[in-house]
């Protein structure tokens, strides 16, 4: 019977990754050596500290989240998650009994969720408050170049709840949602799959995208054979023929 079910558990555990804390960390690990901001191009150290000077970034209003790096979802979690049960109901309830819905409800109850919110290849490293104003709003071309970042090319339309990232990102961008389109039925529409297309082929994938996802394959991949070492410790195969 084990042997039935393993393929099974392995199926789904696609990432091996438990949730999104670990992911963090194991994002870390892949950005060892390249510790550079994902939409301002900012570097960072050890300690997640931004390092402005070379990227001219300057924080708009949250000069503390500014100083910062956190680890931002291409695709939001919002859009992850908006559809689900657990997003929309009160069906958790806290140590005091109180009832709650949305993301945290969500990480806690629902495996699919906490799997699509710690995929790797949606994970990139941003100046905090960036990835605070970038919020839940959708990325496309917002007409004039205003500027609240400094030197960062980063452009918020807070009225149509738009973003507009960097050219040198525009790619990897649309490649991301491709991934999560493909891999979890995100859906897509058509405008937002034609503009994507025009990012994909302006932004080809550069020699640093195509090592993170090497890997972000390679830890993944490290995960799952921890992952099913365990499970195998849990639950030992028997051998039928010695009966």
């Amino acid at each position: 019977m084990f042997l039935m079910v393993m393929p099974a558990i392995a199926d789904d555990l696609p990432h091996s990754i438990r949730n999104f804390s670990e992911a963090k960390r194991l994002a870390a690990e892949v950005y060892i050596d390249n510790k550079e901001t994902f939409y301002c191009g900012c570097g960072f150290d050890n300690k997640k500290r931004v390092d402005p000077t070379a990227c001219g970034y300057e924080h708009r209003k949250n000069k503390k989240r500014g100083q910062r790096v956190e680890w931002e979802h291409v695709v939001p979690a919002h859009a992850l998650g908006h559809s689900r049960q657990c997003w929309n109901e009160k069906i958790c309830t806290d140590s005091k009994g109180k009832v709650y819905k949305g993301r945290r409800c969500c990480e806690k109850v629902d495996p699919v969720f906490r799997t699509m919110v710690s995929d790797l290849r949606n994970l990139v490293p941003a100046v905090g408050e960036l990835n605070g104003d970038r919020s839940n709003y959708t990325f496309n071309m917002i007409e004039g170049e205003e500027r609240n970042y400094g030197a960062c090319d980063f452009e918020v339309d807070r009225t149509l709840r738009k973003v507009e990232p960097r050219p040198e990102i525009r790619g990897d961008i649309a490649r991301t949602y491709f991934y999560m389109h493909e891999t979890y039925g995100l859906p897509l529409s058509g405008k937002q799959r034609r503009l994507f297309e025009v990012w994909d082929r302006e932004d080809p994938i550069s020699a640093w995208e195509a090592m993170r996802n090497a890997r972000i394959d390679s830890v993944v991949q490290r995960r799952r054979l921890a992952m099913m070492t365990l499970i195998e410790g849990e639950y030992p195969s028997r051998d039928l023929s010695l009966e």
